[in-house]
């Protein structure tokens, strides 16, 4: 299967939305490193889901809105 060149900047857009719409996240993170919580990796060619962080507490919340946006954007 071919990944989509534009599903990752697809996804780190929806990263930011997701960080705008919480008010808690706007004053304990940034928007760059809200991003680099979640890296995409990939396994045998197919993107793999972002594991929840262990370095920033992110909450359940947010964290599920996160796979929604990553199966949007690369299933």
């Amino acid at each position: 299967m071919k990944n989509d060149p534009l599903s990752l900047p697809l996804f780190e857009m929806r990263l930011e939305e997701i960080h705008r719409a919480d008010p808690w996240l706007r004053y304990e993170i940034t928007i760059r490193e809200f991003i680099a919580l979640f890296p995409i990796r990939y396994k045998n060619g197919m993107p793999m889901k972002p594991e929840h962080p262990a370095v920033f507490g992110v909450d359940r919340e947010v964290f599920l809105k996160v796979l929604v946006a990553f199966s949007q954007c690369f299933n």
